[in-house]
């Protein structure tokens, strides 16, 4: 994982952990799938980094995944979790050490459900950040 993404990646959890309404709802927020976390919790996935490096300095384009997992028998709480998940990620995210986040956008959802098996919800957003 490039320096920049991990940084990001903190003050993102930082900032889903700071949303009360949000925590009340989900069992965490994990580094990827736990083996025996409760229902509803937030996994990352590895995120994508590219270059966005320009003259005069260093810079990255990072692409943020997060993926609500659900158990319901409907999605109705998938859809609120990832409806507290926007609103927290929307004031954006405070510069993490050693790095300025220049944009960082929401990108899109997406929903999936197997047909044996829990929901999973993608949020994804793309920072670009400059090594400070």
């Amino acid at each position: 994982m490039s320096g920049a993404l991990e940084a990001v990646q903190r003050q993102l959890v930082a900032r889903l952990q700071a949303h009360a309404a949000l925590m009340e709802l989900i069992s965490g927020i994990f580094d990827g799938p736990p083996p025996r976390a409760k229902f509803p919790y937030i996994a990352l996935a590895t995120g994508a980094s590219l270059d966005w490096s320009h003259k005069g300095g260093v810079g990255r384009e990072l692409s943020l995944a997060l993926t609500v997992h659900d158990d319901g028998e409907t999605a109705a709480r998938l859809h609120r979790v990832m409806a507290l998940v926007e609103e927290a990620l929307e004031p954006g995210l405070e510069d993490p050490a050693g790095w300025q986040i220049v944009t960082f956008d929401f990108r899109r959802t997406r929903i999936l459900r197997r047909a044996a098996g829990s929901w999973s919800g993608l949020v994804e957003y793309r920072a670009k950040v400059l090594k400070n």
